[in-house]
This record gives structure tokens, C-alpha cells and sequence, in this order.
């Protein structure tokens, strides 16, 4: 499979008590056409991607948000940390999925 996005997003804050995970949500476009190439999911309806951002990349699954209709990703803090980004930056992202 070759289904490849780059976005810009914004970094925020999962909205649950004392939470720490931070995500960026995919643009809509994306996860539609996600949801039509990538029928059969795993656990949770999770896709498993490999995700750049600046020099650092990673590999990680997106989740769906079916509040939002859209999936999100989780931007762990030693990426933060090695990018230089935080809460609230509009950050490019390049994701594949795997």
C-alpha cells in the first residue's frame, strides 16, 4: 500500500483528566480517503503509520476520533523534545501509512 500525507496541524492536549498525550488531529480529506484504502483495522480501528516530522521520524498508529470523524496521532515528547515544537505550533507532518 502506498497511501502517503503531508499536513500541517496544530498540537494540542487530549482532553481527559490529568491526561499527557498529545496529539495533532488529520485533516478530513485524509481520513476519508484512509477509511476507503484502509477497511480492516486493528485494535481500537488503529492503522499503523511511519510519521516524520523535521529530521525526526517515527512509527506509531493513528486512531479514530468518531467525535471529530477524523483520526488522530499521538506526538510522543522525545519527538517534541528533539523538534523543538509544543502545545499550540502548527507543525508539518509527514505520514505513511504501513
Amino acid at each position: 500500500m502506498d497511501l502517503r500525507f503531508v499536513f500541517t496541524a496544530e498540537l494540542y492536549r487530549w482532553q481527559a483528566a490529568e491526561a499527557t498525550w498529545v496529539f495533532v488531529s488529520l485533516p478530513l480529506e485524509d481520513a476519508e480517503e484512509i477509511r476507503e484504502e484502509v477497511p480492516n483495522r486493528r485494535g481500537f480501528g488503529s492503522i499503523r503509520v511511519a510519521v516524520q516530522v523535521g529530521n525526526t521520524r517515527w512509527k506509531t498508529s493513528i486512531f479514530p476520533d468518531s467525535k471529530a470523524g477524523t483520526f488522530v496521532l499521538p506526538v510522543k515528547k522525545d519527538v517534541r523534545k528533539a523538534e523543538g515544537i509544543d502545545l499550540g505550533d502548527e507543525v508539518e507532518f509527514d505520514l505513511e501509512i504501513l
